[in-house]
């Protein structure tokens, strides 16, 4: 069955996709995802004593090794936006927040 846009249309295969159409569909998928809650589930999965604190040691760990691994450098990045306490600890709920906000453009 063919696909249909959301005039409904058919869309066709090798067609030309214009950009105003191209930003619908994508405006309509992120609207479907939910990072944060994605972020925070997983996160509060490692928060054992479920005090909204994890181990930014464990977080790198989980970030290297487990699905889509990021490197050493992407997880220092992605640090960098954490608050790190003095024990070594993120608020994982601020720290999802953060990462989650639009990218600024400087």
């Amino acid at each position: 069955s063919p696909k249909h846009t959301s005039q409904n249309q058919p869309v066709k295969r090798n067609a030309e996709l214009d950009f105003s159409t191209f930003l619908n569909i994508m405006y309509r998928q992120m609207k479907q995802e939910e990072p944060e809650k994605e972020i925070l589930t997983a996160l509060a999965m490692i928060d054992r004593e479920k005090q909204g604190l994890i181990s930014a040691a464990e977080l790198r760990a989980k970030l290297t090794r487990l699905g889509e691994k990021l490197s050493e450098e992407e997880v220092d990045d992605l640090l960098k936006e954490a608050k790190i306490g003095p024990n070594g600890t993120i608020q994982y709920e601020e720290f999802t927040r953060t990462i989650c906000l639009p990218a600024v453009d400087y």
